[in-house]
Formats: structure tokens, sequence, C-alpha cells
């Protein structure tokens, strides 16, 4: 079962994210809300939304608009991960999905001087979020850090041990 703070991580940790009153936009365009009741409904259209449905029975596609709703409880972490990044790609302006694409296959070390011992998801993340350097990390708080998907704890504790 997931929670309505791991849909604000798996949205906040994408590029361009605001987050206002439960809905996720980037650019200005929605592409996720987390509903009243713990349900998120999520801005997806053709294959996407018909694959939700499919997958998730509890599924229900938003009458008049190109969104489908799912609750909360019947999706796990990697699942909302997986459909909240869908989401946005489809509503994400170019430079950002080209961005965010090419971090997706960055590998650890090769992306400024971030340490190669934070290990791919977090180097994926960091890269995605247009963080490349180590003044890049220092200039955010841990928070900040922990709420882009990929990083985690040790990810955090290395990296301000190579910031000194």
């Amino acid at each position: 079962m997931t929670t309505v703070g791991q849909l604000r991580k798996a949205a906040l940790g994408l590029p361009g994210v605001e987050e206002v009153d439960g809905a996720f936009t980037v650019e200005g365009a929605t592409f996720a809300v987390g509903l009243p009741g713990g349900a998120v409904e999520l801005a997806l259209t053709g294959t996407d939304a018909e694959r939700v449905l499919t997958e998730h029975p509890t599924a229900e596609r938003v009458v008049g608009r190109p969104r489908v709703q799912v609750p909360l409880a019947d999706l796990d972490g990697q699942q909302l991960n997986h459909w909240v990044r869908r989401a946005w790609f489809g509503r994400a302006p170019r430079e950002l999905i080209e961005a965010i694409s090419a971090a997706d296959t960055v590998e650890p070390g090769a992306v400024g001087d971030l340490p190669a011992s934070i290990g791919r998801p977090a180097t994926r993340g960091l890269a995605g979020a247009g963080i490349v350097s180590l003044a890049d990390v220092a200039a955010r708080s841990d928070a900040e850090l922990l709420a882009i998907h990929g990083v985690g704890p040790k990810a955090v504790r290395l990296l301000r041990e190579a910031t000194g």
C-alpha cells in the first residue's frame, strides 16, 4: 500500500514539478493529483491508460477528462513511481523529457564530480533533477535530496562526506 507521502516524493523527484493543493504540475500542466480518500488521479491516455485499467481492476476512467483514478492502496511503490513518471512524460516539455531520458542511462562516476559510491539509482536521480556537481548538492537540504527518486539516506551521507 502506498501513501500520499510516497506520491509526493515520486512527483516532486521529477524535474520542474510544483505542488499546489495536492496537484502536481510541470510547466503549469497537471499530471497527478492526490485525492481525498487516498487515491491518485493521473493524466494518462492511450496505451498507458489502458494498461492501468487492465492491471488495476479498481482503477477508473475520469469522465470527460484524459485521466485515470487509482486507489493508492492498490498500488505498490514501484507501480506508483512508474505511473507518476509516465503521467509526467505526457505533460512535460521536450527539454525536460530529453534531460531525464539522458539521465536514465548515466553510470555512477560519470556525472560531474558526483562520487561513484552513491550508486546508479542516486546518480540517475540526481542527474535527472539537474544536480550534476557537489556544488549543486551543497546548495540543497537533505530533505530536498531525499525527495529525489533513487536518492536514499546512504547516498545523502556519502554526498555530504564528499562535500566536506
